[in-house]
């Protein structure tokens, strides 16, 4: 009997324990969000997300008043082209307008310092996008350079630690706290990540993004951001534990 072979190519997540133990994971959870127009009867829209009983997230569109954005979220991306496309064509949803400049879709990644794999890759993105104490949300997608991509490792890593050490820094304040997703070659626009910002008010999830713009990534090394949506959320599913 043949043994099987062992891979070479590595797409599993990597992380590091606190002590420094190396760990790996081949599970990773997927977000989405849909955002349609012409919503009169939104009522019934949160009723087919409680009946279905996924982890979502119902969003009012700040810049639309018939707007709303659907956020939802699964570790296997076969749900995403059955149980969430059948709600998406539900008699709710069939006389509304699908925004689709505004789709985004990724997946939660490590860069392999994360301490808790598990944790981060699956639990920390539904706690934080379900969190009934943050409502406020804005969702963007993003691009960088491919010049950045052929910078040394050590200067993308100083460059990303002055980006983080800022989102830290909001974080610990309680005032705004980012999902990042990666979205390589599932973007219909080619985007490379997809961000999403939430908190208990609007104004910091604004300042944030200001205040990145002063970064060396974002200044010099960001292609193309957005279109940006911005949502107040008017139902979450419960948040896990």
């Amino acid at each position: 009997m043949a043994e099987k072979t062992q891979s070479r190519v590595d797409i599993q997540e990597h992380g590091t324990d606190r002590d420094g133990t190396k760990r790996t994971s081949d599970r990773r959870l997927f977000l989405q969000l849909q955002v349609f127009g012409e919503c009169t009867e939104r009522q019934a829209v949160l009723e087919e997300l409680k009946a279905r009983s996924v982890d979502a997230v119902l969003y009012q569109d700040v810049n639309n008043p018939r707007g709303i954005g659907v956020l939802t979220m699964q570790e296997d991306p076969t749900f995403f082209a059955t149980t969430a496309a059948e709600i998406f064509q539900s008699a709710p949803f069939r006389s509304l307008t699908l925004k689709e400049d505004f789709s985004m879709f990724g997946r939660s990644y490590t860069t392999g310092f994360e301490p808790n794999l598990e944790d981060w890759l699956l639990d920390k993105p539904r706690r934080t996008a379900l969190n009934p104490a943050w409502p406020w949300a804005l969702w963007y997608p993003l691009r960088r350079t491919g010049a950045f991509s052929a910078l040394a490792p050590e200067e993308q890593g100083k460059i990303l630690r002055e980006h983080g050490a800022i989102g830290r820094s909001y974080a610990e304040e309680d005032l705004a706290h980012d999902i990042r997703l990666a979205c390589h070659g599932i973007d219909t626009h080619d985007n490379e990540f997809v961000i999403g910002l939430v908190g208990k008010d609007l104004h910091p999830l604004s300042h944030l993004v200001q205040r990145m713009r002063k970064t060396k990534q974002t200044s010099q090394y960001i292609q193309s951001m957005g279109p940006f949506f911005v949502g107040y959320a008017v139902w979450q599913s419960p948040s896990p534990k």
